[in-house]
């Protein structure tokens, strides 16, 4: 099973599933539709967007597993 971290690149992490778009959205970062997104991880997404990166992180991992 693939895991992101707070290192991965927002569009790699995309390209591992689609259905992390629908997180990334719903903890308001429009990222999925910014040119930055192809080499901004998501910690740095994250901070610029005043979110906690770790529990991003945990919130798709916790989706990719139940996809297993």
């Amino acid at each position: 099973m693939a895991k992101v971290t707070k290192d991965t690149v927002i569009s790699d992490a995309l390209m591992i599933d689609g259905g992390i778009a629908d997180i990334l959205m719903g903890s308001g970062m429009g990222c999925i539709f910014c040119p930055a997104s192809m080499g901004e991880t998501i910690e740095q997404a994250a901070a610029v967007h005043g979110i906690d990166s770790d529990g991003l992180v945990e919130d798709i991992n916790d989706y990719l597993e139940s996809k297993g």
